[in-house]
């Protein structure tokens, strides 16, 4: 990866964590939500983070040193859709979202999920120009569905 990109990315993040921390901060002293989804959105945080991560982990295997081919992903949930570490991404998001549980929170994530669905689409879209023999019935972002 490109050190601008890492740079970049590597920001994003920053300034999304410390903007969520800080609307966490504006929220005390608000009464609790009837439904606390602290608990389950630890659970989906952790599922998110660890697919996520494995997806990764694949992607940067795919390439031997030097290797500057493309190629098709395979393994994980390679298989079902093209770009299962955005879905887990999606999920590590939802699960953040479920345990800030602020509006600040939600709207992030609902951005996240519609900028990975377009990402997750043209991606798709690039295999099938790229790649003649790509599967026609690998999915974009959900198993099955999409």
């Amino acid at each position: 990866m490109e050190v601008e990109a890492t740079i970049t990315i590597s920001l994003s993040y920053f300034l999304s964590t410390a903007t969520m921390i800080y609307a966490q901060h504006l929220s005390l002293g608000f009464p609790e939500l009837p439904i606390d989804l602290k608990y389950p959105g630890v659970g989906i945080f952790f599922i998110g983070i660890t697919g996520n991560f494995y997806h990764h982990y694949l992607l940067a295997k795919l390439r031997a040193k030097g290797d500057k081919e493309y190629k098709v992903p395979h393994g994980g949930l390679f298989g079902l859709v093209i770009c299962p570490h955005y879905l887990f991404e999606i999920l590590g998001f939802v699960g953040v979202s479920c345990i800030s549980q602020t509006a600040y929170s939600f709207s992030f994530t609902l951005g996240t999920i519609c900028y990975l669905i377009g990402r997750s689409i043209a991606t798709r879209k690039w295999y099938i120009s790229k790649f003649e023999d790509f599967p026609r019935d690998v999915k974009a972002l959900i198993p099955y569905i999409f």
